[in-house]
């Protein structure tokens, strides 16, 4: 069997709409300088997630994902932005998203279990961290270490119209962290269910519903980065 650190190095040479993987582990965005970073990098070995779910046809559904995961809203704004033009680019994208999405949202009954510690209530979404970043630049999990071999679990609970216009700002730089309806969780098996299924996104791709069980790979992936 092939060790881990004999596996080959992942490069990222990004095309996609957020760009949060690559933020999360400051590659750069732009060709050349992802590629300097290709042939030049250092190795970082990384965790990646495993998730299994509800599929929409109702059967059960697993997938890998490398940055973050999401139950809830999030998966609402990513299956939005996924449909709508990325002619602004990719912050504005899921703000839009996130904007149009909050007005008609309605938070639910969730249940979210990290090693063995539980919390229960209406919640507006819970984001599975691997990576800092989300939602085209939302600075969401500020504190999440991608090799650390756990989860950083936001729990967003009942939050008002009034919560979003003050806090959303806050998104983009990890101060939302402060608000009162925002708690984190660590942990390297976590478990979401809810009264009503809720949508599931990974890596900004929507999926299926809950109930979801996201559990940590450690150490599964090496991967080029700036020295």
């Amino acid at each position: 069997m092939l060790r881990v650190d004999e596996a080959p190095e992942l490069a990222v040479l990004a095309r996609g709409t957020g760009d949060d993987f690559i933020r999360s582990h400051a590659i750069p965005s732009s060709l050349a300088a992802a590629i300097d970073v290709a042939r030049d990098g250092a190795s970082r070995t990384v965790d990646v997630g495993r998730v299994t779910y509800r599929r929409w046809d109702g059967g059960d559904g697993e997938r890998y994902f490398a940055n973050v995961a999401s139950v809830g809203m999030s998966g609402a704004v990513a299956q939005r932005a996924n449909s709508t033009s990325k002619a602004l680019g990719g912050r504005a994208t899921f703000f839009y998203a996130l904007t149009r999405e909050f007005l008609v949202w309605r938070n639910s009954e969730v249940s979210v279990d990290a090693d063995g510690e539980t919390r229960r209530g209406p919640m507006h979404d819970v984001v599975v961290a691997n990576g800092a970043f989300h939602g085209g630049a939302m600075k969401l999990a500020p504190d999440a270490k991608p090799d650390d071999g756990l989860f950083d679990v936001l729990l967003i609970g009942d939050v008002s119209k009034l919560d979003f216009l003050t806090t959303a700002p806050k998104l983009y730089s990890g101060k939302h962290l402060g608000h009162p309806k925002v708690e984190v969780l660590r942990g390297s098996v976590v478990g979401v269910d809810a009264a009503v299924p809720l949508p599931l996104e990974t890596d900004g791709e929507v999926l299926g519903t809950t109930p979801a069980r996201f559990e940590i790979v450690p150490r599964a992936l090496r991967l080029r980065v700036p020295r």
